[in-house]
């Protein structure tokens, strides 16, 4: 009889000791780990150096001397290299008439090379996918390119697959969130992330200004990663997600149409870059930034700056002359290594500015401007495979990556190193020992600067021009 009242005294603690447990082993289960991924590198015959730059640009009848000169600045100042690789339907010198075979292939070239190589190096074969998450904004095929890839590699008929359009630079973190989410609800699962971005049909061949920079802009490239929240695989993994935040200023008119594809005046079509782009990124960096502080940031630090502030603002009405400069956050305080998108040199200068970065922070994003262009929602991966090429990443740093997109999206998230990285073969692994460069300069203003001297009245480009 004296069980009973024992049973009775003991049986609310142990349902608090199970509940407790319960909810910790269903954290544990939830964690989101990179496996590995793999960068893409195109064919050497698909480099765009400056001599072929200039052919593309030539052969574009309707440019002006006008639309010289801006390309001109516009690519002096773009910080890429020699070195970036283009669609194969540009280097054959069919960019006015695409067809929808080049995008497609252009993805095939991508996914066969990239994918083969990523479950080579982990082992993992196709039929132990789980989920599959492709992210290519511009081209929507039918069927979608994340069949193409399940019927190539003959996957699981059970497979949870999602195919992402439209999200722009900014979707690697947002195909991220969607691995994150399931591994929330489902325990033992392997993801397949793909990103990159097609550029055959959206090449623009036409002569607004605003429309035509984005030719200068994009590259191609993409990378795939494998991810899993499995416990087994725990001590395999290279990094571990630890938050995650998306910011989205669609509703604001500004922001939705600083970047956007439509047709110009005479028809073509392509990707519209506002003036008041800068302005509608900044204003999602700063909301971006204001969320996600108080997660990955260390408590003195945010104690810190909210003591600065509020000196300043006593300071502000007590006295009129001024309450100085406004205190800024050390994020180096939480924060080893910065993964910045390489949306164009500007906006990592911006970026860069804002955040208090030195020129060690930002040269794996110089560096893989310079070396791969801004490859969209790829090229965050390049940075980091930059930072491991380099052997800065070392267990317990922490990784922040920034991206931006169009819509208007900034989305960031940290990772944690969850080993000792070395090269281990990566996309830079044959190059690396000749970066950085002593130069990022290009040799575009040296071999074309004579178009700034030229008379807009007299200037002619005739068909039989050869590029020096």
């Amino acid at each position: 009889m004296d069980l009973f009242p024992r049973f009775l005294y003991w049986f609310p603690l142990l349902c608090l000791f199970y509940n407790l447990w319960k909810k910790f082993d269903r954290r544990r289960h939830q964690n989101c780990y990179i496996l590995d991924y793999e960068c893409y590198k195109p064919s050497e015959d698909r480099k765009l150096n400056t001599r072929f730059c200039g052919e593309v640009i030539r052969r574009n009848k309707q440019l002006g001397l006008n639309e010289y000169k801006f390309l001109l600045k516009s690519i002096v100042s773009s910080g890429f290299g020699e070195d970036t690789y283009g669609p194969r339907m540009v280097l054959e010198g069919r960019e006015m008439s695409p067809r929808l075979e080049d995008a497609v292939n252009e993805m095939n070239d991508f996914f066969l090379d990239t994918i083969d190589k990523l479950f080579k190096k982990t082992g993992i074969l196709p039929s132990e996918i789980d989920v599959l998450v492709v992210n290519i904004s511009m081209l929507a095929a039918v069927p979608s390119l994340s069949s193409l890839i399940i019927h190539h590699y003959k996957m699981r008929e059970d497979i949870k697959v999602y195919n992402l359009t439209g999200m722009g630079c900014s979707a690697s973190p947002i195909a991220i969130n969607i691995v994150q989410n399931i591994f929330k609800t489902q325990r033992n699962v392997q993801a397949l992330v793909v990103t990159s971005e097609s550029l055959s049909l959206g090449w623009y061949t036409g002569k607004d200004k605003s429309m035509i920079l984005s030719n200068c802009l994009f590259r191609s490239g993409g990378c795939a990663l494998l991810l899993t929240n499995k416990l087994a695989l725990k001590e395999k993994a290279m990094f571990k997600l630890k938050c995650l935040v998306r910011t989205h200023h669609g509703a604001k008119d500004e922001s939705y149409d600083c970047c956007i594809q439509k047709e110009d005046d005479q028809g073509y079509v392509g990707f519209h870059l506002g003036k008041n782009l800068p302005k509608a990124a900044t204003r999602a960096f700063v909301d971006n930034l204001k969320e996600i502080s108080p997660k990955i940031l260390p408590i003195r630090e945010l104690l810190h700056f909210t003591l600065l502030t509020l000196i300043r603002e006593t300071k502000k009405k007590c006295t009129k002359t001024g309450a100085g400069a406004r205190p800024a956050i050390n994020f180096k305080t939480g924060i080893d290594h910065f993964c910045l998108h390489t949306g164009g040199k500007a906006v990592i200068d911006a970026v860069a500015q804002n955040l208090n970065l030195s020129e060690h922070d930002i040269e794996p994003a110089r560096m893989t401007l310079h070396r791969f262009g801004n490859t969209s929602a790829s090229s965050i991966w390049y940075v980091l495979a930059y930072m491991q090429a380099k052997n800065r990443l070392k267990k317990g740093n922490k990784v922040f990556m920034i991206s931006f997109g169009a819509g208007f999206k900034c989305n960031s998230c940290l990772w944690e190193v969850m080993k000792d990285l070395d090269q281990d073969g990566n996309v830079w692994k044959e190059f690396i020992n000749s970066y950085p460069p002593k130069t990022i300069a290009n040799p575009f203003l040296e071999k074309y600067g004579w178009i700034n001297e030229e008379d807009p009245d007299t200037f002619h480009v005739s068909d039989d021009y050869v590029i020096p």
